[in-house]
C-alpha cells in the first residue's frame, strides 16, 4: 500500500498517520511498522489553534475512528491510584485517632478537665493542614507529584512518632501540628494526581476512592482506639500504628508513575510517553500525547495568586472555592464532630454513634463510586445537596419542643444518618474530583491548593463556632441556616457547574478556556 501523500503534504501526515494508528486493520502489519510518526514538540497556543483549524482535528477524537480504538485498561492505573489514596486513609485516621483515647491522653499528659487543651489536641492538626495545603501547589509543581507524596509521608511519620512519645501537652501539640502539615499537603496532591493519571472513563470512580479511603481511615482509628479505655497508654500504640501506612506511601511512590502531564509541562516529553505507556498501554500513547499538545498553554512556574483571582482563570477558581465553602457551610463537620451530642441527648451511647455514622458514610461513598461515571458529577452534587437540606429539615423538626419524644428521637437520629449518607453520595467526593478536572493544567496544582485552603479555613471556623452558636441561637435556628446553605449550593451548582463525565482533562480545558 503506497501513501505518497504523506511525504508531499506534511500537514496531512499527522491526520493520516493518526487514522492508521487508531485503525491498524486498514493496513498490513508490515506497512504499519514502517510508518514514520511525527515527533512531539511543544507549541504555543496560537500555532496550536492554527493547526487545529486547518486540520479540523478538534473533533477527531470523538468520531467513529476513536470509538473503534477501544478504551485503555483500567487495571494499569489502579495500583498507582491505590497507593495515592493512602494519603486519604491517613487523613481520616489522624482526624479520628484522638476521639476514643482523648480521655486517656489528657489523664497521662496532665490536662484532664481542661477543655481548651482537649480541643487543641483535636484541632491543631487542622492548622497544620492549612499550612501544608497552602504550600502544596508549589511543592507539586516544583518537585513533581510523586516527590510531593513522599514529602507528605515524612511529616506524618515524624509527627506520629512525636505524638506517641509525648510526655507533655506541648509535645503532643507539636506532633499533631507536624502531622497536619503532611495531611494538608497529601490531600491536595492526591486529588491532583488521581485526576491526572486516570483514564477518562473511570476517573470518577477512582476519584471516589479518596472518599472511601477517608471513611476507612476514620473507622480504623475508631476500632484501634477501643482498647484505650482498658489498657494503660494504649493511645501511644494508636499513633505508632499510623506510621505503617505513611511509610508504605513514601516507599510505594518509588514504584508509581509520575504524572505524564507534569512531565510534559517540564519539557520531558519522552518520559511522559513512557509513563502514558505504563498507565494506559502502548496503543494509547499517541492519542494521549496529541491531547497534551492541544491543551499546552504555557508553564506553571509563573502562576501567582493574582493570576488565580483575576483574568481568564478567575471563574473556574471562583467555582472551585465556592463549592468548598458551601460544602463546609452546609454543616457537615459540625455533624461529624458533634453528632455524639445529638445521639446522647436521645439515649444512644457514643460508641454506637461512631458505628452508625461510619456505616452511613461508607455506604454513601460506595454508591457514589458506582454512580460517578454513570450519572455524572453535576447530578450527584444536585441531589446530594438537596438531600442534605431535607435531612437538616428533619433535624429542625426533631429539635422542636412541641414534638413528641418518640418522634423527635427518630427525626433526630434519622436526620443525622440521612444527612451523612447524602453528603457521602455527592457533596463529599465530587468537589475533590471536579476541581482537578475543570482547572487548566497550567494552574491546576496551585488552584487546588488555593481552593482546599478555603476548605480548611471554613472547616476550622465551623468547628470553632458551632458549639457557641448552638448555645446562643439554638439548634432549630442553626440547622435551618445549614439547610439554607444546602439550598444555595443547589442553585449554585445548577447555574455554574459543568458536566465532565467521560471527557479527558484536555477536552475539558479546551471547552472551558478557548484560545483568546
Amino acid at each position: 500500500m503506497k501513501l505518497p501523500a504523506l511525504k508531499s503534504q506534511p500537514r496531512k501526515e499527522l491526520r493520516v498517520a493518526s487514522l492508521l494508528f487508531f485503525t491498524p486493520n486498514l493496513v498490513s502489519k508490515r506497512s504499519y511498522a514502517v510508518m514514520n510518526f511525527p515527533t512531539y514538540k511543544r507549541i504555543n497556543s496560537r500555532e496550536n489553534s492554527e493547526t487545529m483549524d486547518e486540520e479540523d482535528n478538534s473533533g477527531f477524537l470523538q468520531n467513529d475512528t476513536w470509538q473503534e480504538s477501544g478504551k485503555p485498561s483500567w487495571k494499569r492505573s489502579l495500583p498507582h491510584v491505590l497507593v495515592a489514596t493512602l494519603t486519604a486513609f491517613l487523613f481520616g485516621y489522624h482526624i479520628g485517632v484522638v476521639n476514643e483515647p482523648l480521655e486517656s491522653i489528657s489523664l497521662d499528659l496532665g490536662f484532664k478537665g481542661n477543655t481548651l487543651a482537649e480541643g487543641l489536641v483535636v484541632s491543631t492538626c487542622l492548622g497544620g493542614a492549612f499550612v501544608g495545603c497552602a504550600f502544596s501547589g508549589s511543592i507539586a509543581d516544583g518537585f513533581g507529584r510523586r516527590r510531593a507524596f513522599q514529602l507528605s509521608g515524612l511529616p506524618m511519620i515524624l509527627g506520629a512518632v512525636m505524638s506517641a512519645m509525648a510526655k507533655t501537652l506541648q509535645g503532643m501539640l507539636l506532633g499533631r501540628l507536624i502531622v497536619g502539615f503532611g495531611m494538608g499537603l497529601g490531600s491536595s496532591v492526591a486529588a491532583l494526581y488521581v485526576a491526572e493519571i486516570s483514564p477518562a472513563f473511570v476517573r470518577g470512580t477512582y476519584g471516589s476512592f479518596i472518599q472511601i479511603a477517608t471513611c476507612l481511615g476514620l473507622m480504623a482509628a475508631l476500632v484501634v482506639g477501643i482498647p484505650s479505655k482498658d489498657i494503660m497508654e494504649w493511645w501511644r500504640m494508636c499513633f505508632w500504628l499510623s506510621t505503617i501506612p505513611a511509610a508504605t506511601l513514601a516507599l510505594g511512590m518509588i514504584f508509581c508513575a509520575e504524572s505524564p502531564i507534569w512531565l510534559y509541562k517540564q519539557g520531558r516529553s519522552s518520559e511522559a510517553e513512557a509513563e502514558f505507556e505504563k498507565l494506559l498501554g502502548g496503543s494509547h500513547v499517541h492519542s494521549a500525547m496529541m491531547e497534551l499538545e492541544k491543551s499546552d498553554r504555557g508553564d506553571s512556574e509563573g502562576v501567582k495568586l493574582l493570576d488565580l483571582l483575576s483574568g481568564r482563570h478567575s471563574r473556574v477558581v471562583f467555582i472551585g472555592s465556592t463549592l468548598y465553602a458551601l460544602q463546609q457551610l452546609s454543616g457537615i463537620n459540625a455533624v461529624f464532630y458533634f453528632s455524639s451530642t445529638v445521639f446522647k441527648s436521645v439515649g444512644i451511647p457514643s460508641n454506637r454513634t461512631n458505628v452508625f455514622i461510619g456505616i452511613s458514610n461508607l455506604a454513601g461513598s460506595i454508591i457514589a463510586m458506582t454512580l460517578m461515571d454513570k450519572v455524572g458529577r453535576k447530578l450527584l452534587l444536585l441531589w446530594s445537596f438537596l438531600g442534605m437540606a431535607v435531612s437538616m429539615g428533619l433535624q429542625v423538626a426533631g429539635a422542636s419542643t412541641y414534638m413528641p419524644k418518640a418522634v423527635a428521637f427518630y427525626l433526630s437520629v434519622g436526620g443525622v444518618l440521612l444527612y451523612v449518607f447524602t453528603f457521602a453520595v455527592g457533596a463529599g467526593p465530587v468537589p475533590g474530583l471536579l476541581l482537578p478536572e475543570i482547572f487548566p493544567s497550567r494552574i491546576r496544582a496551585k488552584a487546588i491548593a488555593f481552593c482546599m485552603s478555603v476548605h480548611w479555613v471554613f472547616n476550622f471556623l465551623v468547628g470553632l463556632l458551632f458549639l457557641r452558636l448552638l448555645e446562643k441561637l439554638g439548634p432549630q435556628f442553626l440547622y435551618t441556616a445549614f439547610s439554607s446553605f444546602c439550598l444555595i449550593a443547589v442553585v449554585f451548582v445548577k447555574k455554574n457547574v459543568i458536566e465532565t463525565k467521560g471527557r479527558t482533562l484536555q477536552e475539558i480545558e479546551i471547552a472551558l478556556l478557548p484560545d483568546e
